[in-house]
């Protein structure tokens, strides 16, 4: 009897490439890699390729000249001087939150001190007691009406007196 070879795919099914054993050069296999070239011939090949004045281009082109140095260092120093100047200005802002934030906290205590000093006065006064000691011990009695005089004023809010009140008519 004759025997069959079967190859199946991850599917399960027979395929045409897995019955033949074909080798596929693609993008799913790896492509075959050339030896690479030894170093002792990278470097004089690219020496006989490249002129003398492109050397000395490329040479010319890696160094830095005293300007150029120059330049940067006058470009490191502006740059440390703006990093300085900044966090010292960062520093004093910080320092000015601070002390606004310790006013603000003491104006909240001594607002809450006067409001419990205001309260301690107004419940220690006692107005019908400095009442009684008005028409009791210093002889204050209520006017009557002759002596109560009214006047009208042209602004609303408090009269100041220079001269005496002239008599009603």
């Amino acid at each position: 009897m004759a025997q069959t070879a079967r190859y199946a795919n991850r599917r399960g099914v027979s395929s045409r490439a897995a019955r033949t054993r074909v080798y596929v050069d693609g993008n799913t296999v790896r492509k075959i890699q050339e030896s690479p070239r030894s170093r002792r011939q990278l470097p004089q090949q690219r020496r006989r390729a490249v002129s003398k004045a492109t050397r000395k281009n490329r040479a010319k082109a890696m160094s830095m000249t005293r300007g150029f140095v120059v330049f940067l260092t006058v470009v490191l120093i502006a740059i440390l001087f703006s990093c300085v100047n900044y966090l010292h200005t960062k520093s004093q802002i910080t320092a000015q939150m601070k002390s606004v934030a310790a006013l603000e906290s003491e104006l909240t205590q001594l607002k809450e001190e006067n409001d419990a000093y205001y309260s301690q006065v107004m419940t220690s006064v006692d107005l019908n007691s400095i009442k009684k000691i008005a028409i009791g011990e210093l002889g204050m009695k209520y006017p009557s009406e002759d002596q109560v005089i009214t006047y009208k004023t042209q602004r609303s809010s408090y009269v100041r007196q220079y001269q005496d009140v002239p008599e009603a008519e």
